[in-house]
Protein backbone atom coordinates (compact mmCIF):
# COMPACT_ATOMS: atom_id res chain seq x y z
CA UNK A 1 0.00 0.00 0.00
CA UNK A 2 1.03 3.44 -1.04
CA UNK A 3 0.21 6.39 1.15
CA UNK A 4 1.22 9.89 0.55
CA UNK A 5 0.73 11.72 3.38
CA UNK A 6 0.51 15.39 4.35
CA UNK A 7 1.71 18.26 6.14
CA UNK A 8 -0.42 17.98 8.84
CA UNK A 9 0.53 14.97 9.40
CA UNK A 10 4.40 15.20 9.74
CA UNK A 11 3.88 17.65 11.95
CA UNK A 12 3.34 17.06 14.87
CA UNK A 13 6.23 14.68 16.09
CA UNK A 14 4.24 11.99 18.25
CA UNK A 15 2.11 11.48 14.99
CA UNK A 16 4.38 11.75 12.71
CA UNK A 17 7.25 9.53 14.52
CA UNK A 18 4.10 6.87 15.12
CA UNK A 19 3.38 7.06 11.20
CA UNK A 20 6.83 6.68 10.02
CA UNK A 21 7.81 4.00 12.56
CA UNK A 22 4.41 1.78 11.38
CA UNK A 23 5.99 2.35 8.05
CA UNK A 24 9.29 1.05 8.83
CA UNK A 25 7.53 -1.82 9.98
CA UNK A 26 6.68 -2.68 6.40
CA UNK A 27 2.94 -1.98 6.70
CA UNK A 28 2.83 0.52 3.88
CA UNK A 29 5.70 3.00 1.80
CA UNK A 30 4.99 6.48 2.56
CA UNK A 31 5.40 9.45 0.34
CA UNK A 32 5.55 13.27 0.28
CA UNK A 33 6.74 16.02 -2.00
CA UNK A 34 9.17 18.61 -1.60
CA UNK A 35 6.17 21.09 -1.14
CA UNK A 36 5.01 19.34 1.70
CA UNK A 37 8.48 18.86 3.29
CA UNK A 38 8.56 22.77 2.95
CA UNK A 39 4.43 22.83 4.82
CA UNK A 40 5.79 21.04 7.56
CA UNK A 41 8.95 22.79 8.07
CA UNK A 42 7.07 26.67 7.52
CA UNK A 43 4.29 25.09 10.75
CA UNK A 44 7.24 24.30 12.71
CA UNK A 45 8.53 28.27 12.03
CA UNK A 46 5.07 29.06 14.26
CA UNK A 47 7.03 27.98 17.27
CA UNK A 48 9.82 30.82 16.34
CA UNK A 49 13.39 30.09 14.56
CA UNK A 50 14.35 27.22 16.19
CA UNK A 51 11.22 25.60 15.65
CA UNK A 52 11.88 25.75 11.91
CA UNK A 53 15.61 25.08 12.47
CA UNK A 54 14.39 21.92 14.33
CA UNK A 55 12.19 21.24 11.52
CA UNK A 56 14.57 21.26 8.67
CA UNK A 57 16.97 19.06 10.77
CA UNK A 58 14.16 16.60 11.21
CA UNK A 59 13.59 16.94 7.21
CA UNK A 60 16.93 16.42 6.21
CA UNK A 61 17.08 13.31 8.51
CA UNK A 62 14.37 12.00 6.58
CA UNK A 63 15.66 12.69 2.85
CA UNK A 64 18.69 10.90 3.79
CA UNK A 65 16.46 7.77 5.35
CA UNK A 66 14.22 7.14 3.09
CA UNK A 67 15.35 9.11 -0.38
CA UNK A 68 12.95 7.40 -2.64
CA UNK A 69 9.94 8.65 -0.86
CA UNK A 70 9.87 12.24 -1.92
CA UNK A 71 8.16 12.72 -5.31
CA UNK A 72 7.95 15.10 -8.22
CA UNK A 73 4.56 15.90 -8.92
CA UNK A 74 3.99 16.44 -12.29
CA UNK A 75 3.19 20.10 -13.21
CA UNK A 76 0.96 18.90 -16.17
CA UNK A 77 -1.07 16.69 -14.00
CA UNK A 78 -1.27 19.34 -11.57
CA UNK A 79 -2.62 22.18 -13.60
CA UNK A 80 -5.40 19.80 -14.76
CA UNK A 81 -6.74 19.02 -11.11
CA UNK A 82 -9.56 20.85 -9.19
CA UNK A 83 -10.01 20.53 -5.34
CA UNK A 84 -12.00 23.21 -3.27
CA UNK A 85 -8.82 24.35 -1.48
CA UNK A 86 -6.35 25.22 -4.16
CA UNK A 87 -3.91 25.10 -1.91
CA UNK A 88 -4.23 21.23 -1.63
CA UNK A 89 -3.90 20.30 -5.44
CA UNK A 90 -0.12 19.43 -5.33
CA UNK A 91 -1.09 17.24 -2.31
CA UNK A 92 -3.53 15.25 -4.88
CA UNK A 93 -0.64 15.54 -7.85
CA UNK A 94 1.90 14.18 -5.57
CA UNK A 95 -0.53 11.30 -4.89
CA UNK A 96 -1.24 10.92 -8.21
CA UNK A 97 2.56 10.86 -9.42
CA UNK A 98 3.36 8.47 -6.36
CA UNK A 99 0.58 6.52 -8.02
CA UNK A 100 -0.31 6.23 -4.07
CA UNK A 101 -3.48 4.14 -3.06
CA UNK A 102 -4.28 6.78 0.05
CA UNK A 103 -3.76 10.62 1.06
CA UNK A 104 -3.27 10.51 4.83
CA UNK A 105 -4.46 13.87 6.23
CA UNK A 106 -6.45 15.41 9.02
CA UNK A 107 -8.41 17.30 6.41
CA UNK A 108 -10.19 14.86 4.81
CA UNK A 109 -13.17 17.86 4.05
CA UNK A 110 -10.19 19.12 2.02
CA UNK A 111 -10.08 16.07 -0.01
CA UNK A 112 -14.06 15.13 -1.66
CA UNK A 113 -14.69 11.37 -2.05
CA UNK A 114 -15.53 11.64 -5.77
CA UNK A 115 -12.95 13.77 -6.57
CA UNK A 116 -10.37 11.33 -5.17
CA UNK A 117 -12.08 8.38 -6.91
CA UNK A 118 -11.30 9.30 -10.46
CA UNK A 119 -8.09 8.44 -9.29
CA UNK A 120 -8.05 5.34 -7.43
CA UNK A 121 -7.12 7.57 -4.22
CA UNK A 122 -8.83 7.61 -0.97
CA UNK A 123 -8.10 10.21 2.01
CA UNK A 124 -7.86 8.81 5.19
CA UNK A 125 -7.60 9.84 9.16
CA UNK A 126 -4.08 8.58 10.45
CA UNK A 127 -6.30 7.34 13.52
CA UNK A 128 -8.25 5.46 11.29
CA UNK A 129 -5.46 3.79 8.96
CA UNK A 130 -3.60 3.24 12.43
CA UNK A 131 -6.00 1.54 13.83
CA UNK A 132 -7.14 -0.41 10.68
CA UNK A 133 -3.65 -1.11 10.74
CA UNK A 134 -3.65 -2.47 14.60
CA UNK A 135 -6.04 -4.82 13.68
CA UNK A 136 -3.83 -6.44 10.39
CA UNK A 137 -1.01 -6.10 12.66
CA UNK A 138 -0.88 -5.84 15.86
CA UNK A 139 2.28 -6.52 17.16
CA UNK A 140 4.27 -3.98 14.37
CA UNK A 141 1.60 -1.11 15.02
CA UNK A 142 2.19 -1.25 19.11
CA UNK A 143 6.06 -2.13 18.99
CA UNK A 144 6.41 1.66 16.78
CA UNK A 145 3.75 3.13 19.06
CA UNK A 146 5.76 1.98 21.90
CA UNK A 147 9.00 3.20 20.77
CA UNK A 148 7.92 6.67 20.51
CA UNK A 149 5.92 6.41 23.94
CA UNK A 150 9.43 5.84 25.21
CA UNK A 151 11.36 8.18 23.43
CA UNK A 152 8.82 11.20 24.73
CA UNK A 153 9.22 9.40 27.99
CA UNK A 154 13.37 9.52 27.76
CA UNK A 155 13.16 12.92 26.24
CA UNK A 156 10.49 14.69 28.53
CA UNK A 157 11.72 12.95 31.74
CA UNK A 158 7.73 12.34 32.78
CA UNK A 159 5.39 9.33 32.54
CA UNK A 160 3.90 9.61 28.97
CA UNK A 161 0.88 6.56 29.31
CA UNK A 162 -0.03 5.44 25.80
CA UNK A 163 -3.42 6.71 25.89
CA UNK A 164 -3.10 10.00 26.98
CA UNK A 165 0.12 10.49 24.92
CA UNK A 166 -1.70 9.38 21.34
CA UNK A 167 -4.92 11.49 22.66
CA UNK A 168 -2.95 14.44 22.64
CA UNK A 169 -1.26 13.07 19.18
CA UNK A 170 -4.97 13.24 18.01
CA UNK A 171 -4.74 9.13 18.11
CA UNK A 172 -7.26 8.57 20.38
CA UNK A 173 -9.10 5.59 18.73
CA UNK A 174 -5.69 4.10 18.31
CA UNK A 175 -4.64 4.84 21.93
CA UNK A 176 -7.69 3.34 23.30
CA UNK A 177 -7.79 0.46 21.60
CA UNK A 178 -4.29 0.00 22.77
CA UNK A 179 -4.87 0.86 25.93
CA UNK A 180 -7.73 -1.53 26.36
CA UNK A 181 -5.22 -4.46 24.68
CA UNK A 182 -4.87 -4.47 21.12
CA UNK A 183 -8.24 -4.89 19.10
CA UNK A 184 -10.45 -5.36 22.15
CA UNK A 185 -8.33 -8.96 22.10
CA UNK A 186 -6.98 -9.23 25.27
Amino acid sequence: MKVLIDACVLYPTVMREIVLNVAAKGLFAPFWSARILEEWALAAARLGASGQAVARGEIAVLRAQRPLAEIAPDPEIEARLWLPDSNDIHVLAAAISAKADIILTLNLRDFPAPILAEHQLTARHPDALLRDLLDQAPQAVSAAVEDVRQTAERLSGESQPVRKLLKKARLPRLGKALDEGVSGNT
